[in-house]
């Protein structure tokens, strides 16, 4: 890869806090930023809070605290630690309620305000405050029985929406419809996977409308630069956020570097970010997204992750129990990048047991251990099998091909086969009967130095996925240098040897009823 790679999450909304569905999207950037930078690339992931808009207000007035009260604490108590609970190596975290965000908005703002892409109107519409989102008829439900008989429901959030009449400014989003859909057509990978391309390619071709950007019901949020009665519309301000914190409008130098970036976001924000985003850029003379990408939801019992249907899971819940390395392995090896896929305790459980205490971890375990007992630590220098040299090459270059494609579960199912190899090799070479035979010395050598290289290409490949576990193995290792030191993408091109340490199992066995509790 070897330049530059930018990649976000998209700010979460404080009007609650976080579940594994949030997670699944920290964790996806993570490991992929974590990758980038192994791979010698000039790395940034940007990550960050929404605090603008209704519904912050109303669950604000509701906790009885003003909304910036409430944005702080809910920063404070829960977005941030669960960051650390995680291992997410963000460089940096953007709040909509920052002074660079909030200057560098209203700037914006003005910009297509003077160049004619803003005018004043008057909208009447359907209105859900959970999605701060005008909905078309087809984005609602009319049930014929029940509590919201004969209500317009939001499909998202199964609420009744409001009729809201307001005058408005209104961005000229028709004006780009034809110039999306040429950039679909130009660059098909800008909207991944192509089930969503597809999706948002319908639905400009079914004809943009222009887009109410301000509200005057309410006053929370960035006031509109010529028009202070009125407050920017939440999404308008929210996914400026991109640009506002690599230095748009403030940091000639910042902003360039960094930009475009690569937008990871669930599928049902995608439309967002794959049309009023780039229209918006397009209204400012400025680059387009490298890409959008809408990845599935997480599904608990066949629905969405969602608090307001008491399906959320704090991460907290899974990582006290099986610790983070394992959240991190298992919502990214589980399921395919890009579909949604269903989460229940009893498939992570097994998960962990068979392919990280038994799999991956016991391998490293038995590895150090009889280097230990054979050659009192010390790593044979030796040749090193052949087939097993090769294997790790091609996982390697396997697994960064899928990394760049953002491939996350092919990469780890091609770093499987390096761990499931290494497994059948010592069971096949036996070297503890090796051992016994001094007539076997230099195969012994042959097979704990081609052990002992092939663990250390899983640590410097399983160390954007688990840290915490790497780290402990690569020190267990003795390998020269630091772990964070090894090219992701040349894992196996290494000198290896060293003397190995005492290496406690990294993946310690769990009682299923331990992680139901």
């Amino acid at each position: 890869m070897s330049g530059s790679f930018y990649i976000t999450t998209p700010i979460f909304y404080v009007n609650d806090v976080p579940h594994i569905g949030h997670a699944y999207t920290e964790v996806a950037a993570d490991v992929l930023a974590r990758w980038h930078r192994q791979a010698g690339d000039d790395t940034w992931l940007l990550t960050g809070t929404d605090e603008h808009g209704q519904k912050i207000e109303r669950t604000a007035a509701a906790n009885g605290v003003t909304p910036k009260e409430w944005a702080d604490r809910l920063v404070e108590s829960a977005w941030k630690p669960v960051l650390e609970t995680l291992d997410i190596a963000n460089d940096d975290f953007i709040r909509t309620t920052d002074e660079r965000h909030e200057t560098a908005v209203a700037k914006f703002l003005q910009q297509l305000y003077d160049e004619g892409h803003i005018y004043e109107g008057e909208y009447e519409g359907y209105y859900c405050v959970g999605c701060e989102e005008y909905k078309q008829l087809d984005d609602l439900d009319l049930p014929e029985e029940g509590e919201f008989a004969g209500q317009y429901l939001c499909k998202i959030h199964s609420r009744p929406v409001e009729i809201l009449k307001e005058k408005n400014y209104f961005f000229r989003m028709s004006d780009f419809e034809q110039p999306l859909l040429d950039l679909y057509e130009s660059q098909p990978d800008f909207v991944q996977p192509d089930s969503v391309r597809n999706e948002i390619v319908q639905f400009v071709k079914q004809g943009l409308e222009d887009l109410s950007i301000s509200r005057s019901s309410f006053d929370w949020g960035i006031k509109v630069p010529w028009d202070e009665t009125h407050v920017v519309y939440v999404w308008f301000d929210a996914l400026l956020n991109y640009v506002t914190a690599t230095g748009w409008g403030s940091d000639p130098e910042q902003f360039p570097r960094r930009w475009p970036a690569t937008h990871l976001v669930g599928k049902d924000i995608a439309r967002f970010h794959a049309v009023i985003w780039p229209a918006m850029l397009m209204a400012a003379g400025l680059p387009v997204p490298k890409q959008v990408f809408g990845h599935g939801w997480l599904l608990v019992g066949g629905e969405k992750m969602s608090k307001s249907k008491l399906t959320g899971i704090a991460p907290s819940q899974i990582t006290d129990v099986f610790g983070s390395d394992a959240f991190r392995y298992y919502f990214l090896s589980a399921i395919t990048f890009g579909q949604d896929g269903s989460f229940s305790w009893e498939d992570l459980s097994a998960r962990y047991q068979a392919e990280l205490a038994n799999g991956f971890g016991n391998l490293g375990s038995r590895v150090v251990a009889m280097i230990q007992k054979y050659r009192d630590g010390h790593v044979p220098d030796a040749a090193r099998e052949a087939a097993i040299v090769d294997l790790e090459k091609t996982v390697t270059d396997a697994a960064h091909a899928s990394i760049g494609k953002l491939a996350i579960h092919e990469a780890l199912s091609s770093i499987a086969r390096l761990v499931d190899a290494l497994n059948g090799y010592v069971t096949d070479t036996q070297p503890w009967v090796l051992a016994k035979d001094p007539a076997q010395a230099d195969r012994l050598d042959e097979v704990l130095a081609t052990l002992h290289h092939g663990v250390g290409t899983l640590a410097v490949l399983y160390s954007p996925v688990m840290p915490q576990a790497t780290a402990k193995l690569w020190a267990a290792l003795g390998e020269p240098g630091s772990l964070e030191g090894q090219r992701v993408d040349r894992a196996w091109d290494r000198v290896g040897g060293g003397t190995v340490s005492a290496l406690e199992p990294l993946f310690p066995r769990i009682e299923l009823e331990a992680s139901e509790s």
